[in-house]
């Protein structure tokens, strides 16, 4: 019997990892999403997922920079204001392990890419509705998705790293 189950945002979050500088790591993440996933009763092994994020909503903190990601240096926002992740596949590995298999879209541009997944569990709470929780781990190269700014230091270093280290805390509530 199929499921349907939607993101809980109060209990989620979708952040990004990035080098600068090559010494330290900027985090930002994205205050506004919305997400589905459909399974064949509670088997998630059988789960498609599907998820869009605003990307007018990244922050990092410093609203300075964030302006500069929404600008066409990086997610170019205004032509481009959602990004878009279906899966293709959902490969368990073990009792509490996936990979999410789907195609990420960042402006105009398609891509395969594999995600790992922690399944955290299934539970009711204390308002009587079932979730499930899972944390799911990835990276990409942002270039691939025409994020091409970067700036190189006066010793000849790069200012931004081109590897993005994607990492969210999903809770999902049956619908």
């Amino acid at each position: 019997m199929s499921q349907s189950w939607n993101f809980d945002n109060a209990h989620s979050e979708i952040q990004f990892k990035v080098k600068h500088l090559m010494i330290t790591n900027v985090t930002g993440t994205f205050g506004s999403y919305k997400g589905s996933v459909s399974t064949d009763g509670d088997d998630f092994s059988t789960a498609k997922v599907s998820f869009e994020v605003d990307v007018n909503s990244v922050n990092t903190g410093i609203e300075q920079r964030d302006a500069h990601l929404r600008s066409a240096d990086f997610f170019e926002a205004e032509k481009f204001p959602v990004m878009k992740f279906e899966s293709t596949k959902m490969e368990k590995v073990d009792a509490e392990n996936y990979k999410l298999h789907g195609k990420l879209t960042i402006k105009e541009t398609t891509k395969d890419v594999v995600l790992n997944v922690e399944y955290g569990g299934l539970v009711v709470d204390p308002y009587g509705n079932m979730k499930a929780g899972f944390t799911l781990t990835g990276k990409l190269n942002r270039k691939e998705y025409g994020l091409m700014w970067n700036a190189v230091t006066e010793a000849g270093g790069v200012v931004v790293s081109d590897e993005v280290r994607l990492y969210a805390d999903v809770q999902i509530v049956k619908g």
